[in-house]
């Protein structure tokens, strides 16, 4: 399936008002989070990724899973932007992030694996390529394993993939690829997300199966468990607190017309000039491991 997307930025980055909405190619407004199929290329287990945060930057986009039209916007925490912490020797997020769609971790479902209920987002993905994608992309990846770690008492696996179309993604079909042909990316990764709210005065995260990677097709089966989460989802007569606004879903009761779409876009501010970066983003925060 070979879509392409295209994104719009509104209001200000850096600011509380910035919103980066996703068009299709006929040029009508969707939603990330439910109009993107799971699959790029179903025959081949490729997936698609929607790109939050690019690799090396601290600004924790996401999908905005509770606005219409789900646009990828800056996290907030007690009114302010949210940025990632850097905890020695890491610089923001080692990997491109992000999220596949039509996926959502039911917080209402208990995980046999974990024993802990899902973080009612869409799945995570960790894309360690070589290319430094851009907020919004969408890009095919290859999934090779997965992390399934424990935030705050919820699970929240974290799909480690690679872009199909990177130069050496053929060198790469399983997670004991990316320990041979990248040692330490996984180790990093595992301290990566059992330090980074330390900060902000949160203890250390804890992971299910004693931190260790999950093989791929263990990571394809729980993504495919998500999409089905998602289908019942966006076939509910209410989605919760989470949006479920789209334009492509036909079995959907929150299918919506182009212009209804249209309208959602259009009620926000237009793009303006980026605020800076606050300094302190830059600061390197350091602690013994234990």
């Amino acid at each position: 399936m070979n879509m392409s997307y295209t994104t719009e930025e509104r209001g200000k980055r850096n600011t509380l008002s910035y919103r980066v909405f996703f068009k299709n190619s006929e040029g009508v407004y969707i939603s990330p989070f439910h109009d993107i199929p799971m699959y790029a290329d179903e025959a081949q287990n490729f997936f698609n990724m929607v790109v939050e945060v690019p690799r090396w930057t601290n600004a924790k986009m996401e999908i905005a899973t509770k606005d219409a039209l789900n646009p990828i916007k800056q996290d907030v925490k007690k009114g302010k932007l949210r940025y990632v912490a850097n905890v020695f020797p890491h610089k923001g997020y080692i990997w491109n992030y992000g999220a596949i769609p039509q996926t959502w971790e039911d917080p209402g479902h208990k995980d046999t694996d974990t024993g802990c209920c899902g973080d009612n987002d869409p799945i995570d993905v960790c894309e360690i390529g070589n290319k430094v994608c851009s907020i919004g992309e969408v890009i095919k990846v290859k999934v090779l394993g997965t992390l399934a770690l424990i935030d705050e008492g919820e699970t929240d696996w974290k799909v480690i993939a690679i872009n199909v179309e990177d130069p050496e993604a053929n060198a790469f079909n399983s997670i004991d690829d990316v320990r041979r042909l990248k040692p330490g990316y996984l180790e990093a990764t595992v301290d990566w997300f059992r330090r980074y709210k330390v900060p902000d005065g949160k203890p250390e995260n804890q992971f299910a199966f004693n931190g260790e990677f999950k093989d791929k097709d263990f990571a394809i089966s729980i993504v495919k468990s998500t999409n089905d989460n998602w289908k019942a989802l966006v076939s509910k007569k209410s989605g919760g607190e989470l949006n479920c606004t789209n334009t492509c879903v036909s079995y959907s009761p929150f299918l919506c017309t182009k212009e209804a779409a249209q309208a959602v876009v259009d009620a926000t501010p237009p793009c303006g000039n980026a605020d800076p970066v606050p300094s302190d983003v830059d600061k390197m925060y350091y602690y013994e491991k234990k």
